[in-house]
């Protein structure tokens, strides 16, 4: 199930690129959308487990998904 999570620390296309090179490998295809605020991440979810897995290294990355 794709889902859309949202961080306040993206904010450029270094930013995107940085996310997409580091996860895409792990996650699939990622959409970071720079025109919201927060910015929203877009990824396809499969479990649970995945779910945090990916919000960790999210965090890693220095980008923190809010609530």
């Amino acid at each position: 199930m794709k889902r859309t999570y949202k961080s306040e620390k993206i904010n450029c296309a270094k930013c995107e690129n940085l996310i997409k090179v580091s996860l895409e490998d792990d996650f699939g295809p990622i959409d970071v959308d720079l025109t919201k605020t927060p910015k929203e991440v877009t990824v396809e979810i499969t479990s649970d487990e995945q779910e945090n897995n990916f919000k960790e290294e999210m965090k890693d990355l220095g980008f923190d998904i809010l609530d």
